[in-house]
Order: structure tokens, then C-alpha cells, then sequence
């Protein structure tokens, strides 16, 4: 029973950050992608440091800490939240969401060099399925059918405004905070320290939210007009797609394998892609619904890595 529990907890993050994505992508209409991020990471830093009070007994921070803290702020928070937001503007709910998702095989490689996660010969062949995955998702067409005559050239100059680019940049981001964030635990809780980030990070997008009317005419104002219904999916993109999701994911992503935990955020596109198809209409070509595959089937080579490459041995260590 408690395993089946600890396993709810565990997906309970991706499920909420999928159902997140397609409530927040609406929202651009009315407000900028930096009012969207902070607006997002503002509120649940405070209800997380109010849990961490209530059921940790402190929000304090060791001062060893503070270091890594601040990184962990800048990277994770203050950029990738402000890459996803800008990322949404150009693209999907349910596209940018897989897009994000790539961030398990960056922490896979990252966590290989920095602690020594085990990666099989099963493993790498997961990571790049999942890699294949993800250029079929984030790449134009145009680009898988002649890069080999083309190169970059097929890009172009406005690929860099792509929303898909944006999303990647966000999927980068994320996965080098995720592997900051070990370092900002070594003498901290966990919760504490997320809900710290995710203030410390709302501060530089809330200024650039300010400010950003001043320097463009075109530019979003700052607070947007939005209806009740849409202060509605605000509130839950922050409270549970925010700080319900990113409290448990950092807490796992500290207590277990960094691979094999990251890794279930492939999990994420299923229901995002839900979302956007039920409530928001969008549809994804057959190109994207293949690399949505490839990455399914990347998560779960890399989650039984151990059980196929040695699955006596692994087997064993299960057995009690």
C-alpha cells in the first residue's frame, strides 16, 4: 500500500504540470510572458515556506547553503520559468510541454558526470530514443527531410523566435536546476529551499514585468484583466502546477536515483496532450505523435535499464 502511495506521489508532479501547461497557455492573451511566470512562482514560494514552517518546524536555510540556493534561483526559477512562459506564446500547450519534458535526458548525462548514476548500455539506447523523440517534436519538418543537404541554412533567421527553441531553452534550464538543486539540500530541507527559489526567483521576472511597459509601447501591462474563470486557472498553475508539483518533484529528486525519478517526466506530454486536445483543440502532426512515442518508450528503457541488461541480478535485488 505504501509503495503504490509513494508512486502516486511520485507522478502526481507531471500529471500537474501537464494540466498546468494547457490552463496557462489562455492566459497569454491578456497578460506577457514575464507576469505569467512571476504570477506563477510569487504564490507558491510563499504557501511552500508556510509548509515548510508547519510541517518542518523552519523555513530556515543553512548559510552554506545560500550559494547554491541563489544559483538554484536564478537557473531553475527565474530563467526557465521565464523561457516556458515565452516558449507558450510560440507554440502549444501540449507540444511545449513534450518540449520541456526533454530536461530527463540532460539530467541523465549531467547526473552520469556529477554522482555517478549507472547508465547500462539499455540506458544510453533509452536516452537516445528519447533524443530521436525529441527531434522529431522540436525540429520543423523542412529540417528533418534535408538537413543533410541544408544544415543549419534550413532553419532560417526566424527560427530563433520559434516557441519550440524557446521551450528547449526552458528544458536546459531546468535540468541543470534540478542537478543545482542536490547542492542547495546538502544542509537544508528540501521544501524550504524550493519555496525560497521559487521567491527569489519570481523577483528579478516581477521586475522585468514593471518595467518592460516603460521601455516598449507594445508591451503587456503589468497587471492583466483577466475574468474570474481565468484568475481561476492563474491560481491553480501556481498553487498546484507550481508549488504542489515542483515541492514534491525537488524533494524525490533528492531522496532516490536523479536518472530514473527525472525520467517519469516523460509522463508529463500524456496528460498535457490530453488537455490541449480536450479543452483547447490542438492537434499535433503525425511527425510529433511518433516522437511522443519515442520518448514513452525512452522513459521506460531507461527506468528498467538495470532489469533488462542484468535481469537475474537485478531480479535478486528485489527479493527480500
Amino acid at each position: 500500500m505504501l509503495v503504490k502511495v509513494r508512486w502516486l506521489l511520485m507522478v502526481l508532479p507531471f500529471a500537474l504540470w501537464g494540466t498546468a501547461m494547457a490552463a496557462m497557455k489562455p492566459l497569454l492573451e491578456a497578460a506577457g510572458p514575464l507576469t505569467l511566470a512571476w504570477l506563477r512562482l510569487l504564490p507558491a514560494g510563499v504557501l511552500l515556506l508556510v509548509a515548510a514552517q508547519i510541517w518542518r518546524g523552519g523555513w530556515g536555510v543553512d548559510r552554506r547553503d545560500w550559494g547554491w540556493l541563489a544559483a538554484f534561483a536564478l537557473v531553475d526559477a527565474a530563467l526557465f520559468q521565464g523561457l516556458l512562459a515565452r516558449g507558450l506564446v510560440g507554440t502549444g500547450a501540449g507540444l511545449g510541454s513534450v518540449l520541456i519534458d526533454s530536461q530527463p535526458l540532460l539530467v541523465a548525462l549531467l547526473a552520469r558526470g556529477l554522482f555517478g548514476d549507472a547508465i547500462n548500455p539499455v540506458g544510453w539506447l533509452g536516452l537516445l530514443v528519447g533524443l530521436l523523440g525529441i527531434l522529431c517534436l522540436g525540429l520543423p519538418a523542412p529540417l528533418l527531410r534535408h538537413w543533410w543537404l541544408m544544415g543549419p541554412e534550413a532553419l532560417g533567421e526566424a527560427a530563433w523566435s520559434h516557441g519550440e527553441l524557446w521551450m528547449l531553452g526552458a528544458a536546459l534550464a531546468m535540468a541543470v536546476g534540478t542537478v543545482i538543486s542536490r547542492y542547495a539540500c546538502r544542509h537544508s530541507d528540501a521544501l524550504a529551499v524550493t519555496g525560497w527559489h521559487m521567491l527569489l526567483g519570481a523577483l528579478p521576472l516581477l521586475a522585468g514585468s514593471v518595467l518592460l511597459p516603460a521601455i516598449r509601447v507594445d508591451a503587456p501591462s503589468f497587471w492583466p484583466h483577466w475574468s474570474a474563470l481565468q484568475w481561476g486557472l492563474m491560481a491553480y498553475s501556481a498553487l498546484f502546477g507550481s508549488a504542489v508539483a515542483y515541492g514534491l518533484f525537488f524533494w524525490f529528486a533528492n531522496h532516490g536515483d536523479l536518472t530514473s525519478f527525472t525520467s517519469l517526466t516523460f509522463l508529463t506530454p500524456l496528460f498535457a496532450l490530453f488537455c490541449a486536445v480536450a479543452l483547447l483543440d490542438e492537434q499535433l502532426e503525425p511527425l510529433q505523435w511518433l516522437g511522443a512515442a519515442l520518448a514513452l518508450v525512452s522513459v521506460v528503457l531507461i527506468n528498467r535499464r538495470a532489469l533488462i541488461w542484468h535481469p537475474v541480478g537485478a531480479a535478486a535485488e528485489v527479493v527480500p
